[in-house]
């Protein structure tokens, strides 16, 4: 099987360089622009592959992280060259943007940040736990459902306050979309989406706002990209998946998530591999695609079909040390397929 997948993705592979160009030696200096707007949550990762899009083609790229739906916005008005996203288009957003393509170009997770000085550990929770404390059924750190799964813990009769992403946030859609595999009670209550109607807890826009409150807050809990966490040295937790091991969101958490993909895909692009199935027991439950949506014709179609082949092949290696995991092979075979739709005006 992993032969025959090997043949495929050679074969896309092949078909890829055809429209996307090579990248074995830098291309001749085109003084091209390419601007976008969208996901905060891969702007680590864009940010570093900007100068090296720079050295490999001469593209003068800049990238806003105004957030998931900001970004669809901005590239279903054309006001940007590209857009990103955590959360793949809904049917409605595919109609509005007329022709548009979304290609997976990032692979992370999002982590579960706490603000509990007292706990002398890394504190474990599950999805059930996560949505009864966001529905503000679980108010306090020593509510009897936490201390049992935290024995060695100390945990006090601190008031948790949830913290959540104000306006439409990828990093929702991925937080959601696992509350609602892991928990009956909160898909039928609040269901998936980039935004819900949050019925406890306090707003912040963006990760650093979340941070800021949460940090200011003892007792606060929230969510973050992972590399956020990491990079501003957040306490997160060690979430239980399906296979009853407790995961945390590092790399090979990650891998293990994806790998319970199919190993042939199709459809538009939107893949989740949220709450896997048991079997995994690396598996992180709370990884995430994230996505580039490009105009599937365009003026600038050769630059932006260079660029996407380029991310989702050389530049994946800029990601492990941002914790984000390369993408699986599968998935690249996908995303040569999606970019030979970027065509030109």
């Amino acid at each position: 099987m992993k032969r025959a997948l090997m043949l495929a993705l050679a074969v896309a592979l092949v078909a890829a360089v055809a429209v996307g160009g090579s990248t074995a030696a830098p291309a001749e200096k085109q003084d091209t622009s390419l601007s976008g707007a969208g996901s905060s949550f891969v702007y680590p990762l864009v940010s570093k592959w900007i100068p090296q899009l720079g050295s490999a083609y001469g593209y003068n790229v800049s990238y806003a992280p105004t957030g998931s739906g900001a970004g669809i916005a901005a590239i279903t008005s054309r006001t940007v060259d590209f857009g990103a996203s955590d959360a793949p288009l809904t049917p409605d957003q595919v109609t509005a943007c007329k022709g548009c393509v979304q290609i997976p170009w990032a692979l992370s997770a999002t982590a579960i940040v706490y603000n509990l000085p007292s706990a002398n550990c890394v504190v474990k929770l599950t999805g059930p736990i996560i949505a009864q404390i966001y529905m503000g059924e679980i108010t306090t750190w020593n509510d009897a459902a936490i201390t049992k799964i935290n024995p060695k813990c100390s945990l006090s009769s601190t008031k948790i306050t949830p913290v959540y992403r104000t306006g439409n946030s990828g990093t929702t859609f991925n937080f959601t979309d696992y509350l609602s595999a892991a928990s009956a009670s909160w898909k039928s209550k609040l269901g998936v989406g980039q935004s819900v109607q949050w019925p406890t807890g306090s707003g912040a826009s963006g990760s650093s706002g979340v941070a800021g409150v949460l940090t200011k807050t003892e007792g606060a809990i929230g969510y973050v990209d992972v590399a956020y966490a990491l990079q501003n040295k957040i306490k997160f937790a060690s979430i239980l998946n399906k296979s009853g091991k407790y995961a945390t969101p590092g790399l090979r958490g990650i891998d293990a998530a994806a790998k319970t993909l199919p190993k042939n895909l199709s459809g538009d692009g939107a893949f989740s591999i949220v709450d896997p199935p048991k079997g995994n027991p690396l598996a992180y439950p709370i990884s995430t695609f994230t996505y580039i949506i490009v105009p599937a014709s365009s003026s600038k179609s050769a630059e932006l079909r260079k660029m996407v082949y380029w991310a989702v092949t050389s530049g994946q290696k800029f990601g492990p040390p941002l914790l984000f995991e390369p993408l699986p092979l599968q998935v690249k075979a996908f995303a040569f397929k999606q970019i030979k739709k970027i065509q030109a005006t």
